[in-house]
């Protein structure tokens, strides 16, 4: 009974401040327009904007203002999640625990995500979000993925034909981006890319190696996701092997030999064509490098605050798989070391050439839950070398500026949306500060943390309790 009434109390709380005029009061801004601090500001929301920004001893407040006290506090935009899923994209789960799924997201400072493959339950998402009727993040979604092959929400596409006719029919349907991924053949590849082309849609995903590969890609200007395809471009000309670490190839343990063979040499110019083609990266590097690129015991998977949000079966199918899996207990540590090593510095070359990186969770699989998946993220970003200026743009300016919102969100300045992540240390000086929050304004409604661990954990409730299994036959 508790519980209902602080959620109640919340709720009312919450009607009532996004109906009032809101004033952060003595609070330091990071505006991530460019690598400062605004010192002891006054930040006025109205009506869900940023209507004033000024120093908090100068600039007069109205009548009635709810004030919030952000002295020592820092002010930063909300982050982005350019790759995320949920578990109700699966008929294992009912759709019902979507809501509960993006409040997860929400509670963790995440404000805007897309979706990297899509369905109706996620399009209506979007729709409702939009229109106030659920707490959520801004919502972008891809098609269902482009594949060669059935693997589950997909276009299967095989010809040319195939490939225009699964674009249009992702257009018609209202989807933001067309995805593909595996065992497309070139010329189905070309023709999707050539269709969304006339349709105006971004193409986005995967490069696979074996079939498309990274330089078709840039030439197609697709926005790459996980560096797929890129350690290939670094293998020694005289290689004895062709193939290597990435997308589904990662399995293989045979693939991870081919480190035998890399010339570090070819980062640069792989970084220049990169930025060259499109300089929008999202490396999901948290996933890769702590999913395939290290040891994950039990007891520090028990121990993840996540962990719990994940019904038991799960959490056993999981245990079971870090444990029997082929190339998790064969492939040396030393060679899993070097992957993650290259791999940063990949990503440090395309940000040394002018790149843009973005962050993406790649969530929720292999025990990683979204929203807490993007404070990993965010550090992993950090180990990789770039600067926690670079991070925090990584996760708000970059990812506006790709999807067309930069005028409307990303940074915090006067007009623009007031999703808002008040945090109780700086996260220049230290980028885990993000996961030290006083609170979330999300759509210019103030949602103090409190509320917001109400949240976690009704939503971990409500989806640990939800899980259904396969469906019969399938």
């Amino acid at each position: 009974m508790k519980g209902l009434f602080l959620a109640l109390v919340f709720a009312a709380l919450a009607a009532s401040v996004s109906a009032q005029t809101i004033a952060f009061t003595n609070v330091n801004v990071i505006p991530m327009d460019r690598e400062r601090v605004l010192a002891n500001q006054t930040v006025v929301i109205k009506n869900g904007l940023i209507a004033e920004i000024g120093d908090a001893k100068k600039l007069k407040l109205p009548g009635g203002v709810v004030l919030i006290d952000g002295t020592g506090k820092y002010l930063i935009p909300g982050l982005v999640d350019m790759h995320t899923h949920l578990l109700s994209d699966s008929d294992e789960y009912p759709d019902s625990i979507g809501p509960h799924e993006l409040r997860v997201m929400a509670a963790n400072g995440v404000t805007t995500v897309r979706f990297m493959i899509g369905t109706p339950e996620l399009l209506s998402l979007r729709d409702r979000s939009a229109k106030g009727e659920i707490e959520a993040p801004m919502i972008f979604v891809a098609s269902p993925h482009l594949t060669g092959r059935e693997q589950g929400n997909n276009f299967v596409v095989n010809t040319p034909e195939e490939a225009r006719a699964a674009v249009r029919k992702s257009k018609a349907a209202g989807y933001d981006f067309i995805k593909v991924t595996t065992f497309i053949k070139p010329e189905v590849y070309e023709a999707a890319v050539d269709e969304a082309a006339k349709q105006k849609i971004r193409v986005v995903g995967h490069a696979d190696s074996r079939f498309v590969g990274v330089e078709r890609a840039w030439k197609a200007k697709q926005q790459i996701e996980h560096l797929d395809g890129y350690m290939e471009l670094l293998l020694r000309d005289d290689a004895p092997v062709k193939g290597s670490v990435s997308d589904l190839y990662i399995y293989n343990p045979e693939n991870w030999k081919s480190f035998d063979y890399v010339d570090e040499s070819k980062i640069p110019e792989v970084a220049r064509k990169t930025v060259a083609s499109n300089p929008y990266v999202n490396p999901t590097q948290h996933f890769m490098k702590n999913t395939f690129g290290r040891l994950r015991t039990e007891d520090e998977i028990r121990n993840q605050p996540d962990f719990r949000f994940y019904p038991p079966k799960v959490q056993q199918q999981w245990l079971d798989f870090y444990k029997k899996n082929r190339f998790i207990n064969t492939v040396p540590l030393e060679k899993r070391a070097r992957w993650v090593e290259l791999r940063a510095k990949l990503i440090k070359a395309i940000y040394d050439a002018g790149g843009r990186i973005m962050t993406g969770s790649d969530t929720p699989e292999f025990l990683w839950l979204y929203g807490f998946g993007m404070h990993h993220e965010l550090k992993a970003l950090k180990d990789a070398g770039l600067s926690n200026y670079s991070v925090l743009e990584a996760a708000t300016k970059n990812p506006s500026m790709f999807l067309g919102t930069i005028d409307k969100a990303g940074t915090i300045e006067k007009g623009k949306r007031a999703d808002l992540i008040l945090l109780n240390a700086n996260p220049l000086d230290d980028i885990s500060a993000t996961e030290n929050r006083a609170g979330v304004m999300l759509k210019g409604k103030w949602h103090p943390q409190q509320e917001l661990n109400g949240w976690l954990d009704e939503s971990a409730q409500a989806i640990s309790t939800s899980f259904k299994g396969h469906k019969e036959g399938n």
